[in-house]
């Protein structure tokens, strides 16, 4: 079951203290700072971006010329001119008609920090963990252009290696980080593919020849 939050943590005293919505935004700013993924006028889609924590660490990256969406089924509270944000469900079967009214485009990143609603049962939690990345990563296909770079919060456990070798194949490197931040006792880490290999689009058949 989901524990409340330790006051006493000093991520959490330390998210405070800087105006952060959440202490996972330092989980986000460790990845950027030791990968250096992003750079300023890039544009990045957030999936479970309640309450907001990486949008803010992601907005401040890519600066007044880049644009951050982010979605969540929770509302999220204005954020700064850069950022863009809808209650939507990654199910959706409208979804990328509606995140073509926030951002017209394919995305250069995609990041990910859902999580299922935990159980206590940790096969039942791996396998929620791994279905919301795994519809992660089929969203890049669609919505990352090609060199574009994705992190994924996953439960490390059953499905978790089938998850990391479908991720090798799609982006030219596939590394595993567990950020300072993270608790403890949990069993979560963070999958980042760099250089996006997008499918070829199938080409038109050839004219046939005149005469």
């Amino acid at each position: 079951m989901t524990k409340s939050y330790n006051p006493k943590d000093p991520f959490f005293k330390k998210a405070k203290q800087e105006g952060l919505r959440a202490r996972s935004a330092f989980k986000i700013q460790e990845i950027a700072d030791r990968l250096k993924l992003y750079r300023k006028g890039m544009a990045i889609l957030d999936l479970g971006a309640a309450p907001g924590g990486w949008l803010q660490i992601l907005a401040r990256i890519v600066g007044p010329s880049g644009k951050v969406v982010g979605i969540d089924l929770q509302p999220i509270r204005g954020m700064g001119p850069n950022v863009k944000t809808a209650v939507l469900d990654i199910y959706a079967p409208d979804l990328d008609e509606k995140l073509r009214e926030l951002h017209d485009g394919a995305f250069d990143a995609i990041t990910s920090d859902m999580a299922p609603k935990t159980t206590g049962i940790k096969a039942t939690d791996e396998a929620r963990s791994i279905a919301l990345a795994e519809h992660a990563l089929a969203l890049c296909s669609r919505l990352l252009r090609p060199g574009g770079s994705f992190v994924a919060k996953v439960f490390e456990g059953s499905g978790f290696e089938d998850y990391l070798r479908e991720a090798k194949k799609q982006f030219d490197q596939v590394k595993l980080i567990r950020p300072e931040a993270t608790r403890g006792r949990s069993f979560e880490i963070y999958v980042v593919g760099i250089g996006f290999r997008a499918a070829q689009a199938p080409q038109a058949p050839a004219e046939p020849a005149n005469g």
